[in-house]
């Protein structure tokens, strides 16, 4: 790791896929050591990881994922399991045999259904405060967008006048504004596109939708999980998607899946919502897990104690 070093040197991707390509970035091309492949969240676009890529001596691989910033107008289906084959296609254009995978939010959901179907190209885990299954609704209701997302979902119906607009509500946000720094400035101005004659939120609803009823779990996804074998850990932020305590998995429901998957180890960092755990000082707890995963198995245990 390089900490705090200036960006890695990038160049833009495009990785032929079923229905067309996506976009992607891959930094550090001639790095050595152990290539990390990073995927972005339920809303997010890849732009996400460029802070991350700046602090590992390594290759590092992004994709907008189907639906998504500049992959938006790929069709479905939009699965878990979808986005995880276009993944995959992705790696092996870039030639990349093997990676530490890096799923932030949804992207740590696609990044399991990536191990569990592509074992071979998936050499460690690495979920940041995402990839367990929520915490179900009660009664056993459908996870619902609004109850999730909240305004997030509505924000991808918005237009915006301009980019300035555009970042004048993300400053409103509670996780996002008093947070503020050019890494979530660079990520919201690529989020803003031109779609249909306006500027708007990159991701589709119809995609954010279809991946968001996933998260409980099902279609055999919890199934998936328990039968990894590669290495995980977990990175927890003590805060949620609107810096709410607790955050995505509280201590009881986090207990839950601990007992279930023995070999899950478990970091949390401190003084993060979900957002700034990747995109604000948690960066570097993400890089850290990032060098632990590539070490050999007697020295990959996680640093315990809080962040």
């Amino acid at each position: 790791m390089t900490e705090h070093a200036a960006p890695a040197r990038e160049a833009a991707r495009a990785f032929v896929v079923a229905g067309g390509s996506l976009t992607g970035t891959v930094w550090g091309a001639d790095a050595a050591g152990t290539p990390v492949v990073a995927i972005h969240g339920i809303t997010a676009n890849h732009r996400s990881f460029s802070s991350l890529a700046s602090r590992l001596d390594a290759r590092v691989l992004a994709v907008d994922l189907r639906g998504r910033g500049g992959s938006r107008d790929l069709p479905g289906p939009y699965g878990l399991a979808q986005h995880a084959d276009d993944v995959a296609d992705a790696m092996r254009a870039e030639g990349i045999a093997s990676a530490i995978v890096v799923g932030h939010s949804m992207g740590a959901y696609v990044a399991v259904r990536l191990a569990a179907a592509h074992p071979e190209l998936v050499r460690a885990l690495v979920l940041v405060d995402g990839g367990l299954p929520l915490r179900p609704s009660p009664a056993g209701a459908e996870l619902a967008p609004e109850d999730v997302l909240g305004p997030a979902i509505d924000r991808l119906r918005m237009t915006f006048e301009s980019a300035e607009a555009y970042r004048d509500f993300w400053h409103q946000h509670p996780a996002f504004g008093p947070y503020w720094n050019p890494q979530i400035e660079e990520y919201v101005d690529y989020d803003l596109q031109r779609i249909d004659g306006q500027l708007r939120p990159s991701a589709n609803p119809d995609a954010v939708v279809a991946n968001l009823v996933e998260l409980d779990g099902r279609d055999g996804y919890a199934a998936a999980l328990e039968s990894l074998t590669q290495p995980i850990e977990l990175l927890r932020s003590p805060r949620g998607l609107f810096d709410e305590a607790p955050g995505l998995y509280d201590d009881e429901w986090l207990a839950t899946w601990t007992s279930r998957l023995p070999a899950l180890a478990v970091t949390d960092v401190e003084d993060t919502n979900h957002y700034t755990i990747l995109l604000g000082r948690g960066v570097d707890a993400v890089a850290d897990a990032a060098i632990r995963a590539d070490a050999p198995p007697t020295d990959r245990a996680p640093e315990r104690e809080a962040r």
